[in-house]
């Protein structure tokens, strides 16, 4: 067998930055060793940059690439998904086509593993192809009670085609886009999966769940669905669902930008009260999608403070620039410079690969893995290389 010996400025091992140290890879991937650069012996490659594993996407649309452009920035959530309901129709080739430039896009910004969310199985085929490792989160959406049991008979068509190749799950789209009804027909099929939904994405998210008010009457308006049925629960958004999820092996709380310490306070809660500590949370950061959308940040500091899983998605091509994780890092450091890069890339590998279940085999240089190998430029974040 043989092996690569690298030497660069510094290794990211998936846990912490280390200097003088060597990576030794065997030709086909695999993770041999890490090991000081005094013991590496000979044939040792001396290179210039930082080697990282493969970074993990845990919340991506795939599926939407062909919209990038369409919907216009800062529009508010309710008028972007008004947008792409009514506008995400597409002539299959060109869905297809854009599919795998975005796919492609991703390998080149050193990504190795995504969870994708899934609403057809338009993704399959470029899925098929063994590009990326995949975990494909099937939605389930439907506000109308009535239409439940066909909302969820189309939910469980794709999770079986998408089931029988990769990782899959059937999970809620978001607390205010599942009926009761269809909540209790997907529920049963949380157990020992990883299970994802939008959270608390726009401040109306709370008051609708709250109160009974705010812009998502209007986005029901919209779209002529009768909201007659709902009744507020005087909880936030995910105080009101977060105990729907409690058979899920993982949870991937995604975008939380108006979560508060209450919430936080919540989860930790139902966790310490859980036999054996599951399910285990992730909240998942989309900071571009946030800026996209609504200008705004999630509270960074406040879940550093509780100690509280992270991990990074780039969400879809509708809502960002980039489908890039190093990009999502440096919009992270702009607004929250405090924090070290160690700690950001840790939320890009193995937390990623430990939310999707996938830690066995990527997120960290460990003997026997195989998680990709980035050289990235350490001041820029910018991709010099793709080693493996």
């Amino acid at each position: 067998m043989h092996y690569r010996k690298i030497h660069p400025d510094k290794v990211f091992d998936g846990h912490q930055l280390l200097t003088e140290q060597v990576l030794i890879i065997r030709d086909d991937g695999v993770i041999e060793a890490v090991v000081p650069a005094a013991e590496a012996g000979e044939g040792v490659e001396c290179i210039k940059g930082l080697l990282t594993p493969g970074f993990i996407n845990c919340h991506c649309h795939l599926e939407l690439s062909h919209m990038k452009g369409l919907i216009p920035e800062g529009t508010g959530l309710v008028d972007f998904v008004f947008k792409v309901v009514t506008q995400r129709n597409a002539p299959e080739e060109a869905v297809l086509d854009a599919v795998a430039q975005a796919e492609a896009a991703m390998k080149a910004a050193g990504i190795a593993a995504v969870g994708d969310i899934c609403n057809n199985t338009l993704t399959l085929p470029q899925k098929e192809k063994g590009n990326l490792h995949y975990y494909n989160f099937v939605e389930a959406s439907g506000w109308l009670p009535a239409v439940s049991e066909a909302k969820f008979e189309r939910a469980k068509w794709i999770y079986d085609v998408f089931e029988r190749i990769q990782n899959s799950s059937i999970v809620p789209h978001a607390p205010y886009s599942v009926s009761e009804n269809l909540w209790k027909a997907i529920q049963p099929y949380f157990q020992n999966k990883v299970v994802s939904i939008h959270n608390q994405e726009t401040a109306f998210e709370d008051e609708f769940f709250l109160h009974g008010t705010g812009d998502f009457k209007r986005m029901y308006e919209l779209m002529k669905i009768d909201n007659s049925h709902h009744i507020p629960t005087k909880k936030s958004s995910l105080q009101s669902y977060f105990d729907k999820l409690s058979d899920a092996d993982k949870i991937i709380l995604v975008h939380n930008t108006f979560t508060t310490q209450e919430d936080i306070d919540y989860v930790i809660g139902s966790r310490q009260s859980a036999v054996g500590s599951k399910p285990q949370t992730f909240f998942c950061l989309c900071a571009n999608a946030n800026q996209y959308i609504e200008g705004a940040m999630p509270p960074v500091d406040l879940f550093r403070k509780n100690k509280c899983n992270l991990v990074l998605g780039t969400d879809s091509l509708a809502s960002n620039w980039s489908l890039s994780i190093l990009n999502e890092i440096k919009t992270i450091r702009k607004y929250f410079p405090q924090v070290s890069l160690e700690e950001m890339l840790r939320w890009a590998t193995v937390n990623g690969a430990m939310a999707l279940n996938m830690e066995d085999d990527l997120g960290s240089f460990e003997k026997g893995k195989k998680p990709g190998v980035v050289l990235i430029e350490e001041e820029t974040l910018n991709v010099q290389e793709i080693l493996f």
